[in-house]
């Protein structure tokens, strides 16, 4: 049967996820459709209006500097910005931004609007259309019949969500917004692996109700950061955000009332986040604790409405409206929309391949929630890649697979196909084994090259990059060669590099010691050098653990290998591998399950049996 495609690329989904996929392929040529349940709710920031934070930072910066367009978001819309964790190494230094939500959604709305090749189509999506095994496009709710040679699906929460408040519950993608049950249905009967995760989301409050004698104020960074490299985007702090605190009475009334709470009356079935729990969990597992964190945070400039950061329930309403009033500051507080959990199917990631592509239905990749992720970095770092390998494959062209040494996003995709999950994935640092490699200053220099290879930089800033490799290599090599004046408890010239691997010591004190500071060596380049500088050793050390991990991605695994005929290999072993098919033997030794053992007898078999099939 011979179907004619209206477009290269269909992408289910207008969120982090989804815009991210779109404006991808679209700014490599093709010709992309984006479907929307709601054009209004494009981009829209169901949870705290915030982006960044410790990895998810790093995660932002990352797809800023592979061409995408949360960090250019992010900084335009930013009202308050923060360089999280300063007091630690520089390997978990992480900016953070309070969003304006209303600017962030149009911002993004007019982003995928202004790019050719790219449309935009309000329409809720039931089905797939399978032909010969593989995926050739979309049926909306309605009928209608959309065709394209690949499919992304970033859909969210919505696959059959479930909203829950109390002992209420009811269909729902997210508060206001129709579920995707047919869709997710469809996934089932295609053979995937559709599983059930919960989420929720805390009250908000209209501010003029606070009583701020009681909040801690947390103004922004008197030199605000952000995410977008290149841009010369003014980055202003508008709002301050506020701390305050949950008392004893507040875990009186959650213990007196947790069979209202859907989540300890057993409504909700699906596994919920552990490292964002809410109120009910924290009280009920960490009964030691007197009093929990509570953030206020500004929904925007043009709102009184604020994100109660910490207190995510699904407690009845008139439970909610206790709570609150029992953290200071928040005694007269007037709710202006009640918190509440949703349940949603996603799709076990051991499905998908490191490409983010369907193992089973060639031409369908995954993005964001879908995967089992939580959180709008996290989604909008594999809408980019899934927008890449989509263009790629369409192309005829091998996947573009980052490794855990080179991006917090191969860390996330290596994490989902080779490990899976049982609770939603949130990105931290400490997943990171490279960490020091990875900071969130250097995104650029470690992914940049990439994007100008795939078309995704432009010239502009492909030049201002340029200019920054350069000065930093002139200035390095001025540290390393040139010596210091005598000053201070200087008592003999030593080099500049030396004197500057001196805790005490600053890029911006070495004018004291005889070192001009040229005009064009700013103060990004200079934290770079001195980082790199001061971290030296470990640097050099880790680059040494480098070079054997890199030994153990370069041997390949085909993908043809039949693991059940390696016969030293324990049974266990043999089923996980045949089932996630790992591309190497450095993904093989980080399946959950894969011993030493193991590894050896695969590694002694493949030389053997380099196309991994017995020879014999």
């Amino acid at each position: 049967m011979e179907f004619t495609s209206a477009w290269d690329i269909i992408v289910v989904g207008a969120g982090h996820a989804g815009i991210e996929a779109a404006l991808v392929a679209a700014r490599r040529g093709l010709k992309v459709a984006i479907f929307t349940i709601k054009l209004e709710a494009i981009g829209r920031m169901s949870c705290n209006p915030s982006i960044g934070g410790p990895a998810k930072g790093h995660l932002a910066r990352e797809v800023d500097a592979l061409g995408g367009e949360i960090g250019r978001a992010a900084d335009l819309s930013g009202i308050h910005y923060r360089m999280l964790n300063r007091s630690k190494g520089a390997a978990v230094w992480a900016p953070r931004a309070q969003n304006d939500r209303e600017a962030y959604h149009r911002i993004m709305r007019e982003a995928l609007e202004s790019q050719p090749g790219l449309n935009m189509i309000e329409a809720s999506i039931d089905e797939l259309i399978i032909n010969d095994g593989k995926v050739c496009g979309v049926i909306s709710r309605i009928g209608h019949k959309y065709y394209a040679p690949a499919v992304i699906l970033a859909t969210g929460t919505f696959l059959r969500g479930k909203i829950h408040v109390g002992k209420i519950s009811y269909a729902g993608g997210r508060s206001g917004e129709p579920s995707a049950d047919e869709l997710s249905l469809n996934l089932g009967a295609l053979g995937l692996q559709v599983m059930r995760f919960k989420t929720g989301t805390p009250p908000r409050v209209d501010m003029r109700s606070l009583d701020f004698s009681c909040l801690e104020a947390q103004a922004g960074d008197d030199n605000p950061q952000g995410f977008s490299y290149y841009r010369d985007i003014e980055l202003r702090n508008q709002v301050s955000c506020y701390l305050t605190h949950t008392t004893a009475e507040t875990s009186r009334i959650i213990k007196d009332n947790l069979s209202e709470s859907a989540l300890y009356s057993g409504i909700i079935t699906g596994i919920g986040p552990r490292y964002c729990p809410s109120i009910e969990d924290k009280i009920v597992k960490f009964p030691q604790r007197d009093s929990h964190h509570v953030f206020i945070e500004p929904e925007g400039i043009n709102t009184h409405e604020a994100y109660v950061n910490g207190i995510s329930t699904s407690l009845p309403p008139h439970i909610q409206e206790q709570i609150v009033h029992s953290i200071p500051g928040l005694e007269k507080a007037v709710l202006l929309r009640y918190a509440y959990a949703i349940e949603y199917d996603y799709v076990n990631p051991e499905e998908i391949d490191a490409s983010l592509a369907v193992k089973k239905l060639p031409g369908l990749y995954l993005a964001g929630q879908i995967n089992g992720t939580s959180g709008y970095e996290e989604a909008a770092a594999q809408g980019i890649m899934a927008g890449i390998n989509a263009s790629l494959f369409l192309e005829g062209k091998a996947p573009l697979i980052l490794s855990r040494s080179d991006a917090y996003i191969g860390v996330l995709i290596d994490d989902l196909v080779t490990r899976g999950t049982n609770e939603p994935y949130r990105m931290f640092t400490s997943r990171a084994e490279y960490r020091l490699l990875l900071r969130q200053d250097n995104a650029d220099e470690r992914l940049m090259p990439v994007a100008r290879k795939l078309g995704l930089l432009s010239e502009e800033r492909w030049q201002r990059f340029s200019s920054m490799l350069e000065i930093k290599a002139r200035e390095t090599e001025r540290l390393k060669t040139q010596n210091c004046t005598i000053a201070g408890d200087i008592k003999e010239p030593i080099r500049f590099a030396q004197l500057l691997k001196r805790p005490e010591i600053s890029f911006a004190n070495l004018p004291e010691y005889g070192y001009p500071i040229p005009a064009d060596l700013n103060s990004d380049i200079q934290q770079r050098i001195e980082l790199e500088t001061k971290y030296e050793g470990y640097l050099k050390r880790m680059e040494e653990e480098l070079q054997r991990f890199r030994q153990a991605e370069d041997m390949n695994l085909p993908d043809e290998t039949d693991y059940f005929a390696v016969p030293s290999l324990a049974w266990e072993a043999r089923e996980k591998l045949n089932r996630i098919k790992p591309r190497s033997i450095g993904q093989a030794m980080r399946i959950p399950g894969i011993n030493y053992s193991d590894s050896s007898a695969l590694m002694i078999w493949l030389r053997k049996n380099p196309t991994g099939k017995d020879n014999g």
